[in-house]
């Protein structure tokens, strides 16, 4: 932290860095050499010159200096408890004190009668005491110590957020002194002699002394155990356990020493997207918690020290909207399993291992289901469907395609990352059908259909770790194989709307128009594009307790509280209009329904919004003024349609450069074609040189550098991208917002040519003029952009 002092730190990085330390006090069985590692970094942390940490003394009447920086000629230092020293006074009182000048006795006696401070110490080191910062170390009412920070570095009283600081710290020691013992004192020619008192219990002994208590291992064995796990640097766990200690045991003594209920490990257990999805596993392997589910009654977390975990109070910032926690314990054997139950590790079983494991299960595309199903059963295989499914998971794939070849040519599986297919496997001829027929077993498919296409889905949870949904869509090509294409459905939390990619100017112009109290919305584009993702991060932004939301999807991709959402059911007669019918008699404010597909939804949206709803849904169609043609082509009433709609967002989704990507300025005739480019976007006209130039002024105003310089971005490749030099996609976006200019050309059915002139001159950008400013901020290149967008 240098020489600041935390009144000239931001407060956000001095507590992080608080934070930093407690959890290496946490995550540490040895007391007594991380308080000697950690020492300087506090004083440093802190802008203190020295620090001095006492802990009470056998008789309880003293307090002895086990952990000092500075005082080098002393090698203790031994204060009675009571008004004679800051250090006493503060054990006595046990309450917080920062003293501005230890010699102003006058400030001193204002604090507490017969305060003083004793010069000696200065006297005899020949250092001049200034400031102290002094506090009490305290868990449950039992004092275990006492912190001193001496002298700030910059001369100032210690500030506030010192204070706060240096209280959290000793709850953070209270802890560790409380749970693995307090460090033992310097030694000391004063200290009186110990003959006669009982040894002191080793350090993290009490944690387990109701395995003494219940007859498990006698207290000289548990004493021998943990100092033989100090010694070769385990935990004492490890050594219990060698002694033939239960696992059991182990967590009920925890449980009975914290208070909280012990959960072992459990092998059905599933990892919940939503909990562990944004969590790294070295992270909580770090901070010793991992939370296990969330339910009515709230968020269970599994701890290796629920009190510390606690006190750090890191699971509300994770967690905002859970409440309340339930902290459990565990031992740390469970603890470990448990997270490699809910991230398995990618290095576990290689796919090309699975494949050389795999046995001779049928030679050839047998037409007998019994032997298919047989083979499709085989556990090697089972392994490997599975493997297929989370490897695509983990390396973000939205689908997954199994192109079998006739005769001997292997099976080609391949998934789609970030828009672009990518090769991943190549399956033997002989394992074709058993793989498709046991993906069709997943989903419950007719296993002896091969001609006709089939839709279902899997709910992986049945089948591995992983709590996911995926849509299966199979078909028959040619030479009597079927492909099969499999998408993963990601749940989670919406987006908020400021994270969708969407330019300021389209961003405000989308707010006010979704904040209106009823009318039609339409959000565009082909399958795979954002659509339901954008959709629902509109319906984010407008859940608010009052309001009454209604969704009808197929599939419920994406849950958020306070949302009542129905899944479409086709087998039982349940589709969208079915479904608008009974909203339109639920008393909804807001609904939404998953896609217009026919005449008899689109009226039935028209007449909601008519009626003071606000309706939202989505169309598969090119832009934002051909959804309009298009539902008007369908036979809606043209005036009605018109008074109903508030705006239509079309969007595609192009691939977004890696943080790898190369800067380069491009030349004048570079520019000028993409000037040409992003005008003639909007007019069949070419595009006049003065319109091109303050295009271009508005740009370098805008985009470009200090010089007032335009940049362009290139590809280059890395390791994080997988050397395609694009990592991830981003949004382009086409905003109509339908004004009664729009709304009178709606009512005369103009064609698409009109109705695109006026929406460019009522604001709205195409997707290629937004594609074209993105890759100006370096989000995506001019590749990218022509590919997705149409003129």
């Amino acid at each position: 932290m240098g020489q600041a002092t935390p009144a000239a730190l931001d407060e956000g990085a001095f507590f992080r860095a608080l934070q930093h330390l407690s959890n290496r006090i946490h995550n540490t069985e040895r007391i007594e050499q991380i308080m000697v590692d950690l020492a300087q970094p506090i004083c440093d942390l802190f802008g203190a010159d020295r620090i001095t940490i006492y802990t009470v003394a056998e008789d309880g009447s003293y307090i002895v200096s086990c952990i000092k920086t500075g005082l080098q000629t002393i090698r203790s230092i031994r204060l009675r408890i009571n008004n004679n020293s800051v250090a006493g006074y503060v054990a006595l009182k046990r309450q917080l004190v920062n003293v501005a000048d230890a010699h102003d006795a006058a400030a001193l006696l204002r604090i507490a009668p017969d305060l003083n401070f004793q010069p000696e110490v200065d006297r005899r080191s020949g250092y001049l005491t200034r400031q102290l910062l002094t506090a009490p170390i305290v868990q449950d009412s039992t004092l275990y110590g006492v912190l001193q920070l001496i002298n700030t570095r910059s001369g100032a009283p210690f500030s506030h957020a010192a204070e706060q600081g240096v209280a959290e710290l000793c709850q953070t020691l209270a802890i560790a002194f409380k749970h693995r013992g307090q460090p033992l004192s310097l030694p000391t020619s004063a200290a009186p002699a110990t003959t006669g008192h009982p040894p002191a219990s080793p350090p993290g002994s009490m944690r387990y002394q109701w395995l003494v208590q219940q007859g498990h291992i006698t207290a000289p064995d548990l004493a021998q155990c943990l100092q033989q796990a100090r010694e070769v640097g385990l935990p004492g766990e490890a050594m219990l356990l060698q002694k033939g200690v239960a696992v059991a045991a182990m967590g009920a003594s925890l449980a009975a020493f914290f208070g909280v209920p012990y959960v072992g490990f459990e092998p059905q257990r599933l990892r919940i997207e939503s909990l562990h999805g944004a969590l790294k596993r070295e992270f909580l392997l770090a901070q010793g918690w991992v939370p296990l589910e969330e339910g009515h009654n709230g968020l269970q977390v599994m701890c290796l020290d629920p009190e510390a975990v606690q006190s750090a109070r890191i699971v509300g910032q994770v967690f905002p909207q859970a409440h309340p926690i339930d902290y459990v314990v565990t031992t740390r054997q469970e603890f470990l399993q448990t997270l490699d139950q809910l991230y398995p590790s990618q290095t576990d079983t290689s796919v090309d291992r699975m494949l050389a494991d795999l046995s001779d299960i049928t030679p050839d595309d047998s037409v007998d289901d019994s032997i298919l199903v047989s083979a499709a059963a085989d556990n090697e295989l089972v392994k490997l469907v599975n493997r297929i499914i989370l490897d695509a998971y983990q390396q973000g794939a939205s689908d997954i395609h199994i192109e079998p070849l006739p005769g001997k040519e292997k099976t080609q599986i391949r998934f789609r990352i970030d828009g672009g297919l990518r090769p991943y496997i190549e399956i033997p001829a002989a394992y074709r059908a058993p793989l498709v027929t046991r993906i069709k077993i997943m989903c419950d498919l007719d296993i002896s259909e091969r001609r006709k296409p089939q839709d279902g889905k899997i709910q992986f949870r049945r089948f591995g770790p992983l709590d996911i949904e995926l849509r299966v869509a199979t078909i028959a090509s040619m030479g009597g194989v079927e492909d099969v294409v499999l998408r993963l459905l990601r749940g989670g939390e919406p987006l908020p709307l400021e994270q969708l990619n969407l330019s300021a100017h389209n961003l405000q112009r989308l707010i006010s128009t979704i904040t209106k109290p009823y009318g039609l919305f339409y959000v565009c584009g082909p399958t795979g594009s954002g659509k339901t993702t954008t959709l629902h991060s509109i319906l984010k932004h407008l859940n608010t307790p009052d309001t009454k939301i209604w969704t009808a999807e197929d599939p419920v991709e994406i849950t958020q509280r306070g949302l009542r959402q129905v899944q479409i059911n086709k087998k039982a007669g349940v589709d969208f209009a079915t479904v608008m019918r009974a909203f339109l008699r639920l008393d909804p404010d807001i609904i939404m329904v998953g896609e217009s597909r026919d005449l008899e939804t689109v009226s039935m949206g028209i007449e909601a919004s008519l009626t003071g709803h606000l309706v939202f849904s989505t169309l598969h169609t090119n832009s934002a003024p051909e959804s309009i043609v298009r539902l008007l082509d369908m036979g809606m009433d043209p005036f009605n349609f018109a008074d109903a709609l508030l705006g239509v967002l079309a969007q595609r989704l192009a691939r977004k450069l890696c943080s790898c990507k190369q800067s380069y300025l491009p030349d004048e005739a570079e520019l000028a074609a993409c000037a040409h480019e992003y005008l003639h976007t909007s007019t069949e006209a070419q595009p006049e040189p003065q319109q091109r130039e303050a295009l271009l002024q508005s740009w370098r105003s805008q985009y470009g550098d200090a010089q007032g310089q335009l940049h362009l971005y290139r590809p280059v490749g890395c390791d994080k991208c997988q050397g395609s030099g694009y990592k991830g996609r981003v949004a382009l976006h086409e905003l109509l917002v339908a004004d009664d200019a729009i709304k009178e050309h709606i009512q005369l059915r103009s064609r698409v040519a009109q109705l695109l002139q006026s929406c460019l001159a009522s604001g709205m950008r195409t997707l290629k003029m937004d594609g074209i400013e993105k890759a100006l901020q370096g989000l995506t290149d001019l590749r990218q952009v022509r590919l997705v967008c149409i003129k």
